[in-house]
């Protein structure tokens, strides 16, 4: 495969809201409750892992958090103790903060861009270090300092992730670590060790309709955005991806091209890469998702066998080392769809 400047830009369909600018809360009632009874109690733990699949919520349960403790900073007031829910008024100067990345209180470690524009790989050990300082100032206010990792297992390892293990084992008076993690088990046992976890399941398919309306504005009837929720997996983030129109179309194509294995036709899959060669990441992100869903159902479906799950275990594993090549390197898609195709006919043939 050959690298070489992306040609014209596909349309991508909707943007996802940051979960710093949303406050509203879709699904997760019993978390919310959870860190809500925690907080009220006056004896909150110090260090959250929040768990789920990509996409379902835990970056907007986190910061939703965050903006309540900033916006009410003692456990015992008569407003926190009479709330029902983490909501905070989108008015409140912590929310408005928070919205604009300007609030003192909270530091976000995420993986940033560099001076080329590009994003980092990994959230570095420099920025986990920043936490020493930020936990060393004295809150406004006699408030709280908040640290949000998004996500946890990107940070830097071992460096990065030793570096927020000393501040785990030796937390501040009036601070909170909240950490979001898609796969906990890639952690430091140590830091998964010394956080309270917080697993969040996949949102069901009403849910997301109704978050994926209430982000674009959308009505909840509209048959794209249920077809959307549908594909989904209860992760929101893809419904707005897939809600656009072409994005899902793609998925289509994808999902049409798979369903006819191990047969494979060359003048549809060179179509299919030309999508692709004219798209940003997010539509080659779709393709990737598609063909790991597909996968996922077939390792499913039964004969629950070794000679028919073997191939496609290892046609699994020879195209995520694919993708992940072809989106670093910035190599053409086209022989991309047809590596991935190739190796999926093969293991369909069994």
């Amino acid at each position: 495969m050959s690298s070489r400047p992306r040609r014209e830009r596909v349309e991508e369909g909707p943007s996802v809201p940051h979960p710093r600018e949303n406050l509203s809360l879709v699904g997760h009632a019993a978390a919310e409750q959870t860190l809500l009874a925690a907080y009220r109690s006056g004896r909150v733990p110090h260090a959250w892992l929040i768990t789920g699949p990509a996409g379902i919520g835990k970056a907007t349960l986190a910061y939703r958090f965050a903006r309540f403790v900033l916006a009410n900073p003692d456990p015992a007031a008569p407003p926190v103790q009479a709330a029902t829910s983490l909501a905070v008024s989108p008015d409140a100067p912590a929310a408005r903060r928070i919205a604009a990345a300007t609030e003192g209180g909270l530091l976000v470690l995420e993986r940033t861009t560099d001076d080329k524009g590009k994003l980092r790989t990994v959230i570095s050990v420099d920025q986990v270090r920043d936490t020493v300082g930020f936990f060393g100032a004295t809150a406004t206010g006699g408030g709280w300092r908040v640290c949000l990792v998004d996500v946890a297992e990107e940070l830097k390892f071992p460096e990065g992730a030793n570096a927020l293990l000393k501040i785990l084992e030796e937390p501040p008076q009036r601070a909170l670590l909240l950490l979001v993690s898609h796969s906990p088990g890639r952690l430091l046992p140590t830091i998964r060790s010394r956080c309270r976890v917080l697993a969040l399941r996949p949102l069901g398919v009403p849910e997301v309709v109704a978050a994926t309306g209430a982000a674009l504005g959308a009505e909840p009837d509209d048959p794209a955005l249920v077809q959307a929720a549908e594909v989904s997996d209860g992760c929101v983030a893809r419904a707005i991806q897939l809600s656009g129109g072409p994005m899902l179309a793609l998925r289509q194509q994808v999902t049409g091209l798979l369903e006819a294995l191990p047969r494979t036709d060359p003048r549809a899959l060179h179509a299919l890469g030309d999508t692709l060669e004219r798209a940003d990441r997010a539509v080659v992100d779709v393709f990737a998702e598609t063909v790991r869903d597909w996968m996922t159902a077939e390792l499913h479906r039964p004969p629950q066998d070794v000679k028919r799950l073997a191939p496609l275990a290892e046609a699994w594993a020879k195209i995520d080392d694919a993708v992940r090549e072809t989106q670093i390197l910035n190599l053409e898609r086209r022989p991309l769809v047809f590596a991935v195709f190739g190796w999926l006919a093969e293991a369909a043939r069994g």
